[in-house]
């Protein structure tokens, strides 16, 4: 019989917050076995975080109140009763966690490579800073970190947040833990280097006979790498055993609830005569690397190369690809956020002969949502100024009232509640501040918005509401999007073409119909196998391609196979 690594009893935590008391986990029990994997399912503010971070005591001793009959068993040690050296033995040796957001984990001061040898030497004090580094430059090379050798000698704010994830991976795995708690790990990850790591999470833990408790609200990956799963909502599980059975007979409908969340099908094809809003010509974009002492160029990173495309009025062009393909880089030069060469135009006019006042007016026509809500939003503003400081840079002749009054007109159109006005981001949920920069884009009444990586930390349900919102917006008042997304479900849902990005260039763009159900090129068809899916029935018979970039040639040019549809060749 299999040993019981981890037992969770009756559960049950409130917060006392400035005199307000927040009940957020209520009677939770479950247990993991030695080498088990466990889902927690469920959407924001469901209690997944605060029940695992309890299994390792972290929540704040100051607010956190466990009720006097809550359990929290670790191979025979209690939790709640030890003393701090007894924790500090266990956590980042025996328990190890990955965290959601990495910047929030890692010391930005300091070196990589030095942060990774510290976990490692600290718990382990006859490890000497050598075979820690080697033992670290090891691990970064298995979560896909190239060039690692290099690459450990940089500082955090240097590395994409799906690179900052997998070092944070690699961090949680470097002492070879007992129990690994994965919350959201691969939320920042594009879908392969999502399917690689989990893979790499699954055959460590063979090896190493690890447990595991995945937190996550995508059910494709919960399906694939659990057994088992409890489903919280409001701080309860509503229904919990083996993975497969719940997901194909949910008995709550809570359950049910999330199963149906993720959009089915695709945007219906329309006819449209409009003009060109987008059009690029030939674009590039390249990043000095190195730099000799009168600052000429050395070494150069093209991170996009010679992009042509357009979008014309009312159109969603969905990019998808890996992280570093491009994508946001591309998003950034429409934008004229980064220097490129090439032409742009806008409404059939080069940016590049703008003048400077036609620019500025021109700012309000383009606006970007992006991939973090809480980091593009200042905390130091109400969401009222947030929503309305364009209109005051780019229409100071509106009245104090007249703003207010757009203000809480597209704080409506988000389904915003008028009560957010004089309140701040830190009060609000994940999906709710993804409205309130969807709203700062709209208020300024833009042609064009580039929704970089827009829904990527969403719960799905909150996914759907904002995709819906946003075919919403696009059909009521005739928006065009940039839709860059590694989410090709949701890609599918909203885009009525589509553009796949590698390497810096489009290897494959036609209509969203044509790429999802005759792609051509080998590495849009390794991306579509390695999409999770909701059904498990269907995810279980699903079958991954891997592309390694053999058959890409820099010379390769966009040819049509059929009307309206490219590929590289």
């Amino acid at each position: 019989m299999t040993k019981q690594l981890l037992v969770v009893e009756n559960l049950d935590i409130n917060f006392e917050l400035h005199e307000k008391n927040v009940h957020a986990v209520r009677n939770v029990s479950f247990k993991v076995a030695e080498g088990e994997t466990l889902a927690l399912v469920g959407e924001s503010g469901s209690g997944k975080s605060v029940t695992s971070m309890s299994v390792m005591r972290l929540l704040p001793e100051k607010f956190a109140r466990y009720s006097k009959d809550s359990r929290i068993t670790f191979d025979g040690i209690s939790i709640l009763d030890a003393d701090e050296k007894t924790l500090r033995d266990l956590r980042g040796n025996r328990i190890s966690v990955i965290f959601q957001e990495p910047m929030t984990s890692l010391n930005p001061f300091m070196r990589i490579g030095a942060q990774l040898i510290e976990a490692a030497r600290v718990h382990n004090k006859k490890l000497g800073k050598k075979e820690a580094g080697q033992k670290a430059l090891a691990l970064l090379e298995r979560v896909g970190i190239k060039e690692a050798e290099r690459r450990m000698k940089q500082y955090p704010h240097e590395f994409s947040g799906g690179q900052l994830q997998r070092i944070m991976i690699a961090m949680a795995l470097i002492n070879e833990p007992d129990l690994l708690i994965a919350d959201e790990p691969t939320t920042a990850l594009d879908v392969t280097i999502q399917a690689e790591i989990l893979d790499l999470l699954h055959d460590l833990q063979q090896q190493m006979g690890m447990a595991i408790i995945f937190i996550t609200h995508d059910l494709g990956l919960a399906e694939h790498y659990s057994k088992t799963v409890c489903v919280m909502r409001n701080g309860e599980i509503v229904e919990r055993g083996k993975i497969k059975e719940v997901f194909a007979h949910p008995k709550h409908e809570y359950t049910a609830e999330l199963i149906n969340a993720i959009p089915k099908g695709m945007k219906e094809p329309e006819e449209n005569n409009a003009g060109v809003l987008i059009d690029a010509d030939n674009v590039n974009v390249s990043f000095v690397l190195k730099q000799n002492f009168f600052g000429k160029p050395l070494k150069t990173f093209d991170a996009v190369k010679g992009i042509s495309l357009k979008i014309k009025e009312g159109e969603t062009l969905g990019v998808v690809g890996e992280s570093g393909s491009g994508k946001s880089t591309l998003g950034k030069a429409v934008m004229q956020m980064l220097p490129y060469t090439g032409h742009i135009s806008f409404e059939g006019k080069d940016l590049k002969n703008y003048t400077a006042e036609e620019a500025r007016r021109l700012k309000s026509q383009r606006q970007i949502v992006f991939q973090g809500p809480f980091g593009s939003l200042s905390p130091r503003l109400t969401v009222g100024e947030i929503i309305g400081e364009g209109l005051t840079v780019h229409h100071p002749e509106m009245t104090k009232k007249e703003r207010i009054q757009r203000v809480l007109e597209v704080m409506k159109e988000v389904s915003l509640p008028l009560d957010a006005l004089n309140r701040y981001p830190h009060e609000f949920s994940g999906g709710q501040r993804q409205r309130i920069g969807i709203a700062r884009a709209l208020a300024v009444n833009p042609k064009f918005i580039v929704c970089d990586e827009a829904i990527s930390a969403l719960d799905v349900s909150i996914q759907a509401q904002i995709v819906n919102l946003l075919k919403r917006l696009q059909k009521e008042i005739g928006l065009t999007y940039l839709f860059i997304a590694h989410d090709l479900s949701m890609v599918k849902y909203i885009s009525d073409r589509i553009a796949v990005m590698y390497r810096g260039r489009i290897v494959e763009m036609g209509s969203a119909d044509c790429v999802y159900n005759n792609p051509q090129h080998p590495y849009t068809k390794s991306l579509l196998s390695a999409i999770p899916l909701p059904d498990p029935r269907e995810e279980k018979n699903r079958k991954r391609l891997v592309y390694k970039g053999e058959e890409f040639s820099e010379k390769a040019s966009l040819q049509e196979v059929e009307p309206g549809h490219f590929v590289l060749r």
